[in-house]
C-alpha cells in the first residue's frame, strides 16, 4: 500500500486487467457450477423463461466481458436492481471480481466507517484466489455491509421502543454528556479546530470553564447543537499554550504533558503510557472520547505511539468500555489529500478498543463532517438527536 493507504496506478491497472481477462472464463465456469446442482426438470423450464427475457435485449447480445465492463460503471445501487430482473443477472452481478473492484474503487471516498462495519484489512490486501477461513470472500456483501450509504438506509427504526428510551433517558440523564478531546490533529493542523468550534453556528459555545485548566493544557466548553442538545467538550493539549507556539515556530517536536512513559514509573505493566493523575480523573467522568487524528498525507505520522495513547486513554481502569470513541479524521482544507478513513482506521489498531467507535472524514477550515460525528456520539450516548 502506497503513502497515506491510496492504491499504487500499477495495482489499479493489475485490477483492471484481471478483470477484462477474467470475465469471458468466468460467465461459463460460475453459472454452470450453479445451475449444475439444479433440477433437470426445474433447469430446462428456467432456461426456457430466460431465454424469453433475454432474447429481445441488445445487451444480452454482447460478449460476457463487455456486459461486466459496462457493469463496473453502474453504482452498487443499480446493480442490485439489475440482479432482480431475472435469474441471469441475478447471478451475473454477484460476480466476485466486480465487487472487488467496486470495494477498492469506493472505499477512499467513504466519509466515515464504524465498528461494526469495518472490511478486514486482511481481505483488502489479499490476492483474488486467497482463501479466507477456508472459503472464497464474499466481496458483494462486505461491500453492502461496509458501505455508510447502506449502513443509513437499513439502521432499525424503532419508534414505540424510541419514545420508551427517550422517557427513561429522562428520568435517568440529569447533566449534559462531557467528551475528553485529544490527539496530535488538536495541535498539528495548519489550521485550529477548536477555534473553529468555537466560531460556528451550528455548534453555539453557551459557557468556557476556563478556571478548570489542569496546568495549563485543558480547557472545558460548553456547547449547543442546533439550539438544543448541551454537550461539554473538555480539550486535553500535551502542551501550554506558549509551548505549543513555540514548538509551532521552531517545527520541533517538545514534551507531553499528559502521557508519562511507563519506563519512568517503578512497577507499571500494560501499556508503554500512563496518565497524569489529572487526566486520570478526567477519563473517570466522562461520557466518551474524541480523538482528532491528522489525516494528511503529506504529514509523517507516529501511529505506533498514537496507539499507546489512546489504549492508556480508554483503559478499562478508568470507567465503562461502553462509552464511545469518535476519532476526527482531520484534514486542514478542502481538497487536501487525505488518508481514507477505513485505512486510518486500521492504522490505529481501532479493532483492539472493546467499545463503540467511529472514523469520520473532517476538515478544520471548513467543520465540513464535524456535525455528523458529534451526532454520532451524541446518539451512542443515549441523547435522540
Amino acid at each position: 500500500m502506497a503513502e497515506g493507504g491510496t492504491q499504487p496506478l500499477g495495482e489499479w491497472a493489475r485490477l483492471e486487467t484481471a478483470i477484462m481477462n477474467g470475465f469471458r472464463q468466468m460467465r461459463s465456469r460460475y453459472l454452470q457450477s450453479v445451475r449444475g446442482r439444479e433440477d433437470p426438470q426445474d433447469k430446462e423450464t428456467r432456461y426456457a423463461r430466460d431465454n424469453l427475457e433475454l432474447v429481445d435485449s441488445p445487451l444480452c447480445a454482447l460478449p460476457v466481458d463487455m456486459q461486466l465492463y459496462i457493469l463496473s460503471f453502474l453504482s452498487p445501487q443499480d446493480l442490485c436492481m439489475l440482479g432482480s430482473t431475472n435469474h441471469y443477472w441475478h447471478l451475473l452481478v454477484q460476480d466476485r471480481v466486480l465487487w472487488k473492484y467496486f470495494l477498492l474503487r469506493d472505499l477512499p471516498s467513504w466519509p466515515f466507517i464504524e465498528w461494526h462495519s469495518l472490511p478486514d484489512q486482511n481481505i483488502l490486501h489479499s490476492c483474488f484466489s486467497e482463501l479466507q477461513e477456508g472459503k472464497a470472500p464474499n466481496y458483494m456483501s462486505i461491500y453492502l455491509k461496509c458501505c455508510p450509504r447502506n449502513r443509513k438506509t437499513l439502521r432499525p427504526r424503532h419508534p414505540v421502543y424510541g419514545a420508551v428510551s427517550n422517557f427513561l433517558q429522562s428520568l435517568v440523564m440529569h447533566g449534559e454528556p462531557r467528551f475528553a478531546m485529544f490527539g496530535p490533529g488538536i495541535e498539528q493542523m495548519d489550521d485550529s479546530l477548536v477555534a473553529r468550534m468555537m466560531t460556528s453556528p451550528d455548534l453555539v459555545p453557551v459557557m468556557c470553564i476556563l478556571q478548570k485548566q489542569i496546568h495549563g493544557i485543558g480547557s472545558g466548553v460548553t456547547f449547543q447543537l442546533d439550539n438544543q442538545h448541551k454537550f461539554n467538550i473538555l480539550t486535553l493539549y500535551t502542551r501550554t499554550r506558549s509551548e505549543r507556539d513555540r514548538a509551532r515556530a521552531d517545527q520541533s517536536a517538545a514534551g507531553n504533558k499528559i502521557f508519562v512513559s511507563q519506563n519512568s514509573v517503578p512497577n507499571t505493566k500494560g501499556t508503554p503510557y500512563t496518565l497524569i493523575p489529572q487526566v486520570k480523573e478526567v477519563c473517570k467522568v466522562v461520557d466518551g472520547f474524541i480523538y482528532v487524528a491528522n489525516a494528511e498525507t503529506n504529514r509523517e505520522h507516529n501511529r505506533q505511539d498514537e496507539v499507546a495513547q489512546i489504549l492508556a486513554m480508554t483503559d478499562p481502569e478508568f470507567g465503562p468500555q461502553k462509552r464511545p470513541f469518535l476519532v476526527l479524521a482531520c484534514v486542514s482544507h478542502p481538497g487536501d489529500k487525505r488518508i481514507p478513513c477505513v485505512y486510518l482506521a486500521h492504522e490505529l489498531c481501532l479493532t483492539e478498543l472493546n467499545r463503540p467507535w467511529m472514523v469520520q472524514n473532517t476538515e478544520v477550515s471548513t467543520l465540513s463532517g464535524l456535525l455528523d460525528g458529534v451526532e454520532w456520539l451524541l446518539s451512542e450516548v443515549g441523547w435522540k438527536l
